[in-house]
């Protein structure tokens, strides 16, 4: 007969109730372990209602080759999204109910205009089914002396496997607040400082210009930083700029403003032109002033032209080469990047040189770190849900079959 030792099943409790933990508590067998979420606001999946309040944009449908590119560091990221992809999100989402569409921008979404709080519902439901317990205001402070965790409340919790899954530092309404830095830089983890990222970046206009083009788009453009183009949209701000192009290279600009006091950035207001078909544009016009010539010859609109000017000075339209030039490669110079709590996500987090490559932290036995936590970068458009997804089944795959 065996004996009861042999029959009990090992407890998991899971740090945080973000995406990388609920798929975790999606993925991780049942019948092995007693599995016990702790969230410490009164809901679970706070930052995935926020992140879908303009269209809940689930993964980017494209060759896993291209998807894996846009992480930093790809390296990193490239087991657990070779492991779970974006393929594989979207047939698990049909498999508990979630129909999903890809748009004419590659992004994934949700199909009949289902709303987020019902993907999230969904996903919780087929959760508890599995016996998943999911307890509410549980703020973890650490571990006892006798290495229990420990929550605000003066509960302690004893448990075979830990899994921390907290988030990083940006949205703090949601309880992503990255205080729980210091509990781990107390326990000799290398914690590097929180940054924003898909964030708006500062740029000096002028007051006039501020006022006047604040929240103007600028369709159709392209950005650059160093090597890296990218092609999208931007929206001008009374401090500078965001949008999905410049989200995107958030990571580059961060490690440039540490090193220097600005960013230089050239904006391509015409991708789909050469520079020699502007020019040849330009010349053959049969309208005298520059600004008409922009407008209805080179198809640009009212804001491209304002930023134009805004950045460049008259002299430049006297020389039709330069213009073009200009017009391909206009530089914008960065000054500074957002605040934190305003930015989509975060830079910065656990050290991946503290986790092993099944995201266990070296210094501490039995305990695992997923998600925004650790130290690695996607853009807007699906990647960081993706990236989330992938590392919490990632991590139940592991504990499955340990």
């Amino acid at each position: 007969m065996d004996s009861p030792d042999l029959k009990r099943q090992k407890t998991v409790s899971i740090i945080g109730g973000g995406v990388a933990a609920l798929m975790l508590a999606s993925h991780i067998d049942t019948q092995k372990y007693s599995v016990t979420i702790y969230e410490q606001k009164k809901t679970v999946g706070r930052k995935f209602l926020v992140a879908g309040e303009g269209g809940l944009n689930l993964t980017y449908h494209a060759p896993l080759h291209h998807i894996i590119s846009q992480y930093e560091p790809a390296s990193f990221m490239e087991s657990c999204l070779n492991a779970f992809t974006h393929d594989d999100l979207r047939n698990w989402l049909t498999s508990i109910g979630i129909e999903t569409f890809v748009g004419s921008s590659h992004r994934v979404f949700p199909v009949g205009g289902v709303k987020p709080i019902t993907v999230l519902n969904t996903i919780v439901d087929h959760i508890t089914q599995r016996g998943v317990q999911i307890l509410h205001h549980k703020r973890w402070v650490g571990w006892t002396k006798s290495g229990d965790l420990q929550f605000e409340s003066g509960d302690c919790v004893k448990s075979d496997i830990t899994a921390l899954a907290l988030g990083g530092a940006s949205w703090k309404v949601t309880g992503s607040n990255g205080t729980w830095s210091n509990i781990l830089s107390q326990q000799g983890i290398q914690v590097n400082p929180f940054q924003a990222a898909n964030c708006a970046f500062g740029v000096k206009w002028d007051n006039i210009f501020a006022t006047t083009y604040a929240g103007k788009p600028l369709k159709n453009i392209a950005l650059s930083l160093g090597q890296k183009i990218t092609k999208g949209e931007l929206v001008i701000t009374e401090s500078g700029l965001e949008g999905n192009a410049i989200y995107a290279h958030s990571h580059s600009i961060q490690q440039e403003l540490r090193e220097g006091n600005h960013v230089t950035m050239y904006l391509d207001l015409k991708p789909m032109m050469t520079e020699e078909q502007l020019y040849t544009k330009y010349i053959t016009s049969h309208r005298s002033k520059p600004t008409d010539i922009l407008k209805h010859d080179l198809n640009i609109d009212k804001t491209a032209i304002a930023i134009l000017k805004q950045m460049t000075d008259k002299a430049l339209f006297g020389d039709i080469r330069i213009l073009a030039k200009t017009l391909k490669a206009l530089p914008i110079i960065i000054t500074k990047a957002g605040a934190i709590d305003q930015a989509i996500s975060t830079l910065g987090g656990i050290d991946l040189e503290e986790v092993n490559h099944h995201y266990q932290l070296k210094q501490i036995n039995n305990c695992y770190a997923i998600g925004e936590m650790l130290d690695w970068y996607a853009p807007t458009g699906g990647y960081l849900l993706q990236g989330c997804f992938s590392m919490g089944y990632r991590l139940a795959n592991y504990l499955n079959e340990s």
